[in-house]
């Protein structure tokens, strides 16, 4: 469990603040309009109606003793680059800020952002992939390598991960394996490709997309 602050709480910070607190976190929200919190208020620990590009309030939240800091204002930039700032000033250990643009990113990253998040750029990029390409039912990425959900290719069903050589062949590695509900983690080599399973195949996304395009 972890202590998080939450400053910003439009659509992008309610769902953060719903999903912390769903995973066992102590989670603060704080935002300027009181109406913007009255959909959480049943969930996080604590909420406060606050202007954050006030020093003395966010001193007054000793910043210190959480362990992350998000800063998820979308619609004013200044604010945004003033909260991050004065975060790492007063001593937060770790601050992830919401961004929209690259240049954005720069600028916070540069005045104290420890992470900058584009929530609206991934999910379309997310949703991209999966409409892009037949098959592909899930997908997320991590730094330079990536997680496909995918459907077994023809020429796999009924070969096993050791019989294919897959490591080698493809440069990538099976995670999982969902089938009838169910997920498998690491399945052995002797696992045998069926036509009825989705596969967790990792690895750089370029080895990755070579077999997405054969689907």
């Amino acid at each position: 469990m972890k202590s998080i602050l939450v400053i910003g709480i439009g659509r992008f910070g309610k769902h953060l603040c719903t999903e912390l607190v769903q995973n066992g976190n102590d989670v603060m929200a704080v935002d300027e309009k009181e109406e913007n919190l009255e959909d959480i208020l049943s969930l996080v620990t604590s909420a406060k109606i606050a202007d954050c590009t006030r020093e003395e309030v966010l001193r007054s939240f000793g910043v210190r003793n959480f362990d992350i800091c998000f800063v998820c204002i979308g619609t004013n930039f200044q604010s945004s680059l003033e909260i991050t700032s004065q975060l790492k000033e007063l001593g937060a250990s770790y601050v992830i800020s919401k961004a929209t643009r690259d240049i954005q990113a720069k600028f916070l990253l540069r005045n104290g952002a420890d992470e900058v998040v584009y929530p609206d750029r991934d999910i379309a990029k997310r949703i991209a992939i999966k409409v892009s390409a037949n098959h592909v039912y899930d997908y997320l990425e991590m730094g330079d390598y990536s997680i496909y959900e995918i459907q077994p290719l023809d020429e796999w069903v009924g070969k096993s991960i050791r019989e294919m050589n897959f490591r080698v062949k493809y440069n990538a590695n099976i995670l999982g394996i969902k089938k009838e509900g169910e997920s498998t983690l690491l399945p052995d080599a002797d696992h045998v490709f069926s036509s009825q399973e989705h596969l967790m195949v990792i690895g750089r996304r370029e080895n990755i997309e070579r077999i997405v395009k054969k689907l």
